[in-house]
């Protein structure tokens, strides 16, 4: 291959990258604003700036994008829990906020957590999704000596499933989404790992960061 076509086919790969992520970018803000649920892959298309036909070049189906979508989302929120997680310095802590901002992001777009709820385990074993995240922060907190965990995939599978079961709940119930619903997970998780009560409490309570 010529430089010259490897040039060329080097920006039509850089072309097709930036009108994916367009399309992801798209979609992002519509989960957000709750017009996802509702809207044509025209209006998709529209939004992102892209032709419509350039949609099934990388995408089957809607569910497909708006899973790609939430997936960027959340190596963008793990990677900002990196970041908060230098500064706890406790693992444990650690693991317990992760577990607390994880329901409270998601009820804050009621579009994103249902979509989390209807696709959350199909990240279970995605290597840029949430298990793998709370692999490292379960693991982590273990070391400590403060948690007992015996099997860290099962931890990881009750965590998440606990996580996605909560806000099911809290979508349901708008008077629970209200309520400490994430602290509450949080210590529950905590004393299940073998925390006692009283410190369970005290971690799963802390001050948010700012």
């Amino acid at each position: 291959m010529s430089a010259q076509h490897g040039t060329a086919a080097n920006r039509t790969e850089r072309r097709k990258a930036q009108t994916r992520q367009k399309l992801i970018d798209a979609a992002r803000g519509m989960l957000a604003d709750g017009t996802a649920q509702k809207a044509s892959i025209e209006a998709i298309t529209e939004r992102a700036d892209v032709g419509f036909g350039s949609f099934y070049n990388h995408f089957t189906s809607k569910d497909e994008l708006y899973a790609a979508a939430v997936t960027d989302v959340l190596v963008l929120v793990g990677a900002a829990l990196d970041d908060l997680h230098r500064d706890l310095g406790d693992p444990v802590a650690a693991y317990a906020l992760s577990v607390r901002l994880s329901v409270r992001g998601a009820l804050l777009r009621p579009q994103f957590a249902q979509i989390l709820v209807s696709n959350g385990m199909s990240y279970l074993d995605d290597a840029q999704g949430p298990a793998a995240y709370i692999q490292r922060d379960i693991e982590a907190a273990a070391a400590t000596g403060r948690l007992r965990v015996d099997n860290a995939p099962l931890a990881v599978a009750v965590t998440l499933g606990s996580v996605l079961a909560s806000l099911r709940l809290a979508l349901a119930d708008p008077d629970l989404a209200v309520g400490s619903v994430a602290e509450q997970l949080a210590e529950h998780l905590l004393r299940m790992f073998g925390l006692p009560a009283d410190e369970a409490h005290a971690v799963a309570n802390a001050p948010l960061p700012s």
